[in-house]
């Protein structure tokens, strides 16, 4: 049985074909890994020839590629702007909160994504050094920057950067993992609510004594 719905799209422009090949080849990757998925099925998912995905990208390899690009870069930049208006203010709850919330709809919006990552790092794929790249450079580079800002300015206490922005961000997405991979429904609240949570629980630990 087909994993994705055939689509009946004859009269798409380029930019909506490639998006529609995207969509359903990672729909596909995300439930059996790069090695386990052909051409084949995702022509047939997507209701078009092999022919016309080779038309827009020229291997499987610069398919899975794309996908990065479709589910990945553009949420990073989206995140990074948002951040970028509370670091502006100094503004840690803010600063924590919007990209704790932002994290978890983006995982929330596309469950298929955890799944995709964990496949691509068991394959050794590039897709997840790529990935690793991209959020670095984009989001967790700007964390590090934000906490390394905050312990200049007396107001978090002195702790390894890059270890402090780890921690945070890895409360966010195992929580998501969690979510997502196990359907887990022990902690029933809001994306919102565990976001407060999380920054509650990370400030009361960055925060300089006096300032708590």
């Amino acid at each position: 049985m087909t994993l994705v719905r055939s689509i009946q799209t004859t009269r798409l422009s380029a930019a909506e074909r490639r998006r529609q090949i995207v969509t359903v080849a990672a729909e596909l990757f995300s439930s059996r890994g790069f090695s386990g998925t052909t051409m084949k099925e995702i022509a047939e998912g997507a209701g078009i020839s092999q022919a016309i995905i080779f038309r827009h990208f020229p291997s499987k390899e610069a398919l899975y590629s794309a996908i990065l690009d479709y589910k990945v870069q553009q949420a990073a930049a989206r995140i990074q702007a948002h951040l970028q208006e509370a670091a502006s203010r100094r503004d840690d709850r803010a600063f924590f909160g919007l990209l704790a919330r932002e994290l978890l709809e983006l995982y929330g919006r596309d469950p298929s994504l955890i799944r995709l990552l964990l496949f691509s790092a068991l394959e050794e794929h590039e897709l997840a050094g790529m990935y690793y790249r991209v959020m670095s450079r984009q989001v967790r580079e700007h964390v590090r920057n934000y906490i390394r800002q905050r312990i200049e300015d007396g107001v978090f206490r002195r702790i390894n950067p890059p270890a402090a922005a780890r921690a945070f961000i890895g409360m966010v997405v195992h929580h998501a993992q969690v979510s997502v991979l196990y359907k887990a429904d022990d902690v029933r609240q809001s994306n919102r609510q565990m976001a407060d949570c999380f920054v509650e629980i990370f400030l009361n630990g960055m925060l300089a004594g006096d300032r708590k």
